[in-house]
Protein backbone atom coordinates (compact mmCIF):
# COMPACT_ATOMS: atom_id res chain seq x y z
CA UNK A 1 0.00 0.00 0.00
CA UNK A 2 0.78 3.58 -0.45
CA UNK A 3 1.69 5.54 2.15
CA UNK A 4 -0.86 7.70 3.78
CA UNK A 5 -0.38 11.30 3.72
CA UNK A 6 -2.12 13.80 5.60
CA UNK A 7 -3.48 16.98 4.70
CA UNK A 8 -2.48 19.45 8.01
CA UNK A 9 -4.67 22.27 9.43
CA UNK A 10 -2.88 25.42 8.75
CA UNK A 11 -2.31 25.85 12.72
CA UNK A 12 0.08 23.59 12.60
CA UNK A 13 4.14 24.03 12.44
CA UNK A 14 5.15 25.81 9.10
CA UNK A 15 8.26 26.98 7.19
CA UNK A 16 7.61 29.74 5.12
CA UNK A 17 4.59 31.68 4.02
CA UNK A 18 4.61 31.95 0.30
CA UNK A 19 3.81 35.28 -1.94
CA UNK A 20 3.99 36.73 -5.07
CA UNK A 21 5.15 40.42 -5.16
CA UNK A 22 2.76 42.48 -7.49
CA UNK A 23 3.45 44.56 -10.82
CA UNK A 24 2.69 46.50 -13.14
CA UNK A 25 1.86 43.37 -15.67
CA UNK A 26 -1.12 42.44 -12.93
CA UNK A 27 -4.23 43.19 -12.24
CA UNK A 28 -2.83 45.67 -9.60
CA UNK A 29 -1.40 47.72 -12.39
CA UNK A 30 -3.83 50.65 -11.65
CA UNK A 31 -3.40 50.41 -7.96
CA UNK A 32 0.17 49.47 -7.21
CA UNK A 33 1.70 51.89 -5.43
CA UNK A 34 -1.56 51.16 -2.52
CA UNK A 35 -1.33 47.35 -2.80
CA UNK A 36 2.38 47.17 -2.33
CA UNK A 37 1.80 49.28 0.86
CA UNK A 38 -0.05 46.29 2.22
CA UNK A 39 2.51 43.54 1.32
CA UNK A 40 5.36 45.62 3.01
CA UNK A 41 2.86 45.29 6.15
CA UNK A 42 2.30 41.40 4.90
CA UNK A 43 5.67 40.65 4.87
CA UNK A 44 6.68 42.33 8.11
CA UNK A 45 4.12 40.41 9.79
CA UNK A 46 5.23 37.54 8.70
CA UNK A 47 8.93 37.46 9.38
CA UNK A 48 8.00 38.44 12.96
CA UNK A 49 7.48 34.62 13.29
CA UNK A 50 8.33 32.83 10.38
CA UNK A 51 10.20 33.23 6.81
CA UNK A 52 8.65 34.69 4.36
CA UNK A 53 9.06 33.24 0.57
CA UNK A 54 8.43 36.10 -1.90
CA UNK A 55 8.08 35.37 -5.67
CA UNK A 56 9.36 38.09 -8.09
CA UNK A 57 9.07 38.31 -11.92
CA UNK A 58 12.39 39.17 -12.71
CA UNK A 59 15.64 40.57 -11.23
CA UNK A 60 14.56 44.72 -11.43
CA UNK A 61 11.42 44.04 -9.00
CA UNK A 62 13.20 41.85 -6.36
CA UNK A 63 15.77 44.60 -6.46
CA UNK A 64 12.76 47.23 -5.88
CA UNK A 65 11.04 44.47 -3.20
CA UNK A 66 14.09 44.39 -1.58
CA UNK A 67 14.27 47.73 -1.21
CA UNK A 68 11.29 48.66 0.02
CA UNK A 69 11.00 46.00 2.22
CA UNK A 70 14.94 47.06 3.75
CA UNK A 71 13.51 50.69 4.45
CA UNK A 72 10.95 49.58 6.02
CA UNK A 73 13.56 47.69 8.96
CA UNK A 74 11.90 44.23 7.93
CA UNK A 75 14.06 41.34 9.11
CA UNK A 76 15.58 40.23 5.13
CA UNK A 77 17.18 37.39 7.12
CA UNK A 78 13.81 35.60 7.11
CA UNK A 79 12.94 36.61 3.79
CA UNK A 80 13.76 34.32 0.77
CA UNK A 81 13.14 35.74 -2.96
CA UNK A 82 12.69 33.27 -5.69
CA UNK A 83 12.83 35.23 -8.93
CA UNK A 84 11.82 35.19 -12.97
CA UNK A 85 8.87 33.01 -11.66
CA UNK A 86 5.77 33.80 -13.89
CA UNK A 87 2.57 34.87 -12.67
CA UNK A 88 -0.64 36.81 -14.16
CA UNK A 89 -1.59 37.79 -10.65
CA UNK A 90 -0.98 37.46 -6.99
CA UNK A 91 -3.57 35.25 -5.51
CA UNK A 92 -1.59 31.79 -4.79
CA UNK A 93 -3.97 30.35 -2.23
CA UNK A 94 -5.57 29.23 -5.71
CA UNK A 95 -2.50 28.49 -7.76
CA UNK A 96 0.15 27.44 -5.62
CA UNK A 97 0.70 24.26 -4.17
CA UNK A 98 -1.56 22.38 -1.80
CA UNK A 99 0.84 20.41 0.69
CA UNK A 100 0.48 17.05 2.04
CA UNK A 101 3.16 15.24 4.57
CA UNK A 102 3.57 11.56 5.51
CA UNK A 103 6.44 10.83 7.62
CA UNK A 104 8.84 13.96 6.47
CA UNK A 105 7.65 13.88 2.72
CA UNK A 106 5.57 16.12 1.12
CA UNK A 107 3.10 15.36 -1.43
CA UNK A 108 2.14 19.18 -3.72
CA UNK A 109 -1.06 18.42 -5.42
CA UNK A 110 -0.90 20.50 -8.45
CA UNK A 111 -4.52 21.10 -9.25
CA UNK A 112 -5.64 23.19 -12.81
CA UNK A 113 -6.41 26.79 -12.06
CA UNK A 114 -8.57 28.43 -14.60
CA UNK A 115 -9.11 31.75 -13.72
CA UNK A 116 -11.90 31.06 -11.36
CA UNK A 117 -13.75 28.95 -13.61
CA UNK A 118 -12.33 31.05 -16.93
CA UNK A 119 -13.26 34.66 -15.32
CA UNK A 120 -9.32 35.46 -16.44
CA UNK A 121 -6.68 34.75 -17.53
CA UNK A 122 -4.38 32.71 -15.69
CA UNK A 123 -2.52 30.13 -17.99
CA UNK A 124 1.05 31.30 -16.42
CA UNK A 125 -0.65 30.82 -12.63
CA UNK A 126 -1.66 27.09 -13.67
CA UNK A 127 1.87 26.80 -14.72
CA UNK A 128 3.10 28.43 -11.32
CA UNK A 129 3.72 25.18 -8.86
CA UNK A 130 5.79 23.35 -11.69
CA UNK A 131 8.01 26.64 -12.25
CA UNK A 132 8.31 26.45 -8.55
CA UNK A 133 9.32 22.73 -8.15
CA UNK A 134 11.73 23.49 -10.43
CA UNK A 135 13.26 26.31 -8.45
CA UNK A 136 15.73 24.47 -5.66
CA UNK A 137 13.12 25.70 -3.07
CA UNK A 138 11.39 22.62 -1.78
CA UNK A 139 12.60 19.26 -0.03
CA UNK A 140 11.70 15.80 0.04
CA UNK A 141 8.84 16.40 -2.34
CA UNK A 142 7.31 15.36 -5.38
CA UNK A 143 4.77 17.10 -7.30
CA UNK A 144 1.00 15.11 -8.04
CA UNK A 145 -0.60 17.21 -11.26
CA UNK A 146 -4.22 16.43 -11.09
CA UNK A 147 -6.67 17.31 -14.05
CA UNK A 148 -9.37 18.73 -12.02
CA UNK A 149 -10.07 22.49 -11.40
CA UNK A 150 -9.84 23.24 -7.80
CA UNK A 151 -8.57 26.54 -5.52
CA UNK A 152 -6.68 26.27 -2.78
CA UNK A 153 -9.28 29.03 -1.40
CA UNK A 154 -11.83 26.51 -1.88
CA UNK A 155 -11.37 23.82 0.75
CA UNK A 156 -10.56 24.02 4.26
CA UNK A 157 -9.15 20.79 6.46
CA UNK A 158 -9.15 20.53 10.47
CA UNK A 159 -6.00 18.39 10.02
CA UNK A 160 -7.92 15.17 11.22
CA UNK A 161 -9.85 14.08 8.36
CA UNK A 162 -12.24 16.53 7.75
CA UNK A 163 -13.03 19.52 5.00
CA UNK A 164 -15.08 22.20 5.01
CA UNK A 165 -16.24 23.62 1.39
CA UNK A 166 -18.88 25.44 -0.04
CA UNK A 167 -21.54 23.21 -2.91
CA UNK A 168 -21.69 26.83 -4.94
CA UNK A 169 -18.28 27.23 -5.89
CA UNK A 170 -17.68 23.42 -6.54
CA UNK A 171 -20.76 22.73 -8.93
CA UNK A 172 -20.11 26.18 -10.93
CA UNK A 173 -16.29 24.65 -11.33
CA UNK A 174 -17.77 20.70 -12.27
CA UNK A 175 -21.60 21.54 -13.25
CA UNK A 176 -22.02 18.19 -14.24
CA UNK A 177 -20.80 16.39 -11.03
CA UNK A 178 -22.82 15.21 -7.74
CA UNK A 179 -22.10 16.20 -4.81
CA UNK A 180 -21.13 12.35 -3.72
CA UNK A 181 -18.88 12.20 -6.93
CA UNK A 182 -17.30 15.60 -5.76
CA UNK A 183 -17.35 14.42 -2.11
CA UNK A 184 -15.30 11.44 -3.44
CA UNK A 185 -12.81 12.84 -5.43
CA UNK A 186 -11.83 15.64 -2.99
CA UNK A 187 -11.48 13.14 -0.29
CA UNK A 188 -9.40 10.70 -2.20
CA UNK A 189 -6.98 13.21 -3.17
CA UNK A 190 -6.87 15.11 0.07
CA UNK A 191 -6.80 12.25 1.98
CA UNK A 192 -9.72 12.80 3.99
CA UNK A 193 -12.32 11.24 6.24
CA UNK A 194 -15.42 13.17 5.07
CA UNK A 195 -16.40 16.31 3.59
CA UNK A 196 -18.69 19.17 4.94
CA UNK A 197 -20.68 21.35 2.77
CA UNK A 198 -22.04 24.43 3.08
CA UNK A 199 -25.23 25.41 1.13
CA UNK A 200 -25.47 29.06 1.79
CA UNK A 201 -22.88 31.82 1.79
CA UNK A 202 -21.60 34.70 -0.61
CA UNK A 203 -20.08 37.97 -0.62
CA UNK A 204 -20.83 40.87 -2.75
CA UNK A 205 -17.83 41.52 -5.08
CA UNK A 206 -16.81 37.88 -5.00
CA UNK A 207 -15.45 36.59 -7.82
CA UNK A 208 -14.78 32.56 -6.63
CA UNK A 209 -17.93 31.89 -6.63
CA UNK A 210 -18.64 31.40 -2.80
CA UNK A 211 -14.69 30.45 -1.52
CA UNK A 212 -15.13 28.52 1.84
CA UNK A 213 -12.12 30.34 3.20
CA UNK A 214 -13.87 34.14 2.86
CA UNK A 215 -16.70 32.73 4.98
CA UNK A 216 -15.75 30.06 7.27
CA UNK A 217 -12.54 28.49 8.77
CA UNK A 218 -11.68 25.69 11.10
CA UNK A 219 -9.85 26.62 14.34
CA UNK A 220 -8.51 23.81 16.73
CA UNK A 221 -10.45 22.08 19.49
CA UNK A 222 -13.38 21.74 17.11
CA UNK A 223 -14.39 25.22 16.42
CA UNK A 224 -15.68 27.03 13.10
CA UNK A 225 -14.81 30.86 12.96
CA UNK A 226 -17.56 32.46 10.20
CA UNK A 227 -18.04 35.45 8.66
CA UNK A 228 -21.80 36.73 10.55
CA UNK A 229 -24.04 39.74 9.44
CA UNK A 230 -25.94 41.65 12.05
CA UNK A 231 -27.68 43.86 10.05
CA UNK A 232 -31.22 43.09 8.96
CA UNK A 233 -31.12 46.05 6.27
CA UNK A 234 -28.13 44.56 4.43
CA UNK A 235 -28.35 42.84 1.31
CA UNK A 236 -26.17 39.92 3.02
CA UNK A 237 -27.80 39.14 6.14
CA UNK A 238 -30.74 36.23 5.00
CA UNK A 239 -27.73 34.62 2.70
CA UNK A 240 -25.47 34.65 6.12
CA UNK A 241 -27.61 33.82 8.39
CA UNK A 242 -29.01 30.69 6.74
CA UNK A 243 -24.79 30.05 5.95
CA UNK A 244 -25.13 30.55 10.02
CA UNK A 245 -27.41 27.89 10.13
CA UNK A 246 -25.55 25.24 7.94
CA UNK A 247 -23.04 25.58 9.92
CA UNK A 248 -24.69 25.15 13.41
CA UNK A 249 -26.20 22.08 11.85
CA UNK A 250 -22.56 20.49 11.26
CA UNK A 251 -21.53 18.14 13.87
CA UNK A 252 -17.61 16.85 14.71
CA UNK A 253 -16.47 13.30 13.48
CA UNK A 254 -17.85 12.20 17.24
CA UNK A 255 -20.90 13.88 16.43
CA UNK A 256 -20.71 16.53 18.42
CA UNK A 257 -21.69 20.88 17.58
CA UNK A 258 -18.45 22.61 16.51
CA UNK A 259 -17.97 25.30 19.03
CA UNK A 260 -19.06 28.33 16.98
CA UNK A 261 -16.93 31.84 16.46
CA UNK A 262 -19.46 34.40 14.53
CA UNK A 263 -17.19 37.59 12.94
CA UNK A 264 -18.57 41.11 13.23
CA UNK A 265 -19.77 42.76 10.02
CA UNK A 266 -17.58 45.66 8.44
CA UNK A 267 -19.84 48.32 7.02
CA UNK A 268 -20.18 48.34 3.17
CA UNK A 269 -17.09 49.57 1.59
CA UNK A 270 -17.94 51.00 -1.60
CA UNK A 271 -15.69 51.32 -5.32
CA UNK A 272 -17.25 53.95 -7.32
CA UNK A 273 -20.68 52.61 -6.12
CA UNK A 274 -19.36 48.75 -6.53
CA UNK A 275 -20.02 46.73 -2.95
CA UNK A 276 -16.11 45.13 -1.73
CA UNK A 277 -15.78 42.05 -0.46
CA UNK A 278 -14.15 42.75 3.11
CA UNK A 279 -13.99 39.53 5.49
CA UNK A 280 -12.93 39.07 8.72
CA UNK A 281 -12.28 35.31 7.56
CA UNK A 282 -9.86 35.32 4.90
CA UNK A 283 -7.40 35.90 8.27
CA UNK A 284 -3.78 33.64 7.91
CA UNK A 285 -2.60 31.80 10.47
CA UNK A 286 0.88 31.78 10.66
CA UNK A 287 3.63 30.15 13.54
CA UNK A 288 2.02 31.64 16.58
CA UNK A 289 -0.54 34.48 15.56
CA UNK A 290 -3.26 35.12 12.95
CA UNK A 291 -2.83 37.59 10.79
CA UNK A 292 -6.32 39.48 10.49
CA UNK A 293 -7.14 41.67 7.57
CA UNK A 294 -8.27 45.24 8.79
CA UNK A 295 -10.40 47.31 6.62
CA UNK A 296 -9.85 50.69 8.81
CA UNK A 297 -13.60 50.02 10.30
CA UNK A 298 -14.59 50.03 14.14
CA UNK A 299 -15.38 46.49 13.45
CA UNK A 300 -11.77 45.95 13.02
CA UNK A 301 -11.22 45.39 17.18
CA UNK A 302 -13.77 42.90 17.75
CA UNK A 303 -12.87 40.77 15.21
CA UNK A 304 -9.65 40.70 16.50
CA UNK A 305 -11.00 39.94 19.99
CA UNK A 306 -13.42 37.15 18.44
CA UNK A 307 -10.16 35.18 16.92
CA UNK A 308 -8.47 35.68 20.30
CA UNK A 309 -10.79 33.34 21.88
CA UNK A 310 -10.82 31.02 18.54
CA UNK A 311 -7.01 31.01 18.77
CA UNK A 312 -5.98 31.20 22.44
CA UNK A 313 -2.56 31.64 23.02
CA UNK A 314 -1.73 33.31 19.77
CA UNK A 315 -1.02 36.72 18.98
CA UNK A 316 -3.55 38.72 16.58
CA UNK A 317 -1.65 40.94 14.25
CA UNK A 318 -3.65 43.43 12.34
CA UNK A 319 -2.75 43.83 8.61
CA UNK A 320 -4.27 46.64 6.79
CA UNK A 321 -5.89 44.76 3.80
CA UNK A 322 -8.54 47.63 2.16
CA UNK A 323 -6.20 47.86 -1.19
CA UNK A 324 -6.98 44.21 -1.55
CA UNK A 325 -10.27 43.66 -1.94
CA UNK A 326 -10.38 46.25 -4.96
CA UNK A 327 -9.58 42.95 -6.16
CA UNK A 328 -12.03 41.08 -4.19
CA UNK A 329 -9.54 39.05 -2.25
CA UNK A 330 -7.98 39.68 1.01
CA UNK A 331 -4.88 38.52 3.22
CA UNK A 332 -5.52 34.86 2.97
CA UNK A 333 -6.17 35.07 -0.89
CA UNK A 334 -2.39 35.81 -1.43
CA UNK A 335 -0.80 33.98 0.42
CA UNK A 336 0.20 30.13 0.86
CA UNK A 337 1.91 28.52 3.85
CA UNK A 338 3.89 25.60 3.24
CA UNK A 339 4.04 23.32 6.60
CA UNK A 340 7.34 22.60 8.48
CA UNK A 341 10.12 20.70 6.74
CA UNK A 342 8.75 21.55 3.21
CA UNK A 343 11.49 24.60 2.36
Amino acid sequence: MSPAYRFPAEWEPQSAILIAWPHADTDWAERLGEVEETYVALVAAITRFQRAIVCVADDDLQTYAEARLRSARIDMDRVRFISNVEYDDTWLRDSGPISLRHDGRFKLLDFRFTGWGGKFEASRDDRLVGELSGMNLFHNYFVQSIDFALEGGAIETDGSGSLLTTWHCLHERHPGASREELTEKLAGWLQQDRVLWLDHGYLEGDDTDAHIDTLARFAPDDAIVFQACDDPADSHHAELQAMADDIAALRTADGRPYRLFPLPWAQPILDNGRRLAASYANFLIVNGAVLMPAYGDPADARAAAVLGEAFPGREIVQVPCRPLIWQNGSLHCITMQLPEGLV
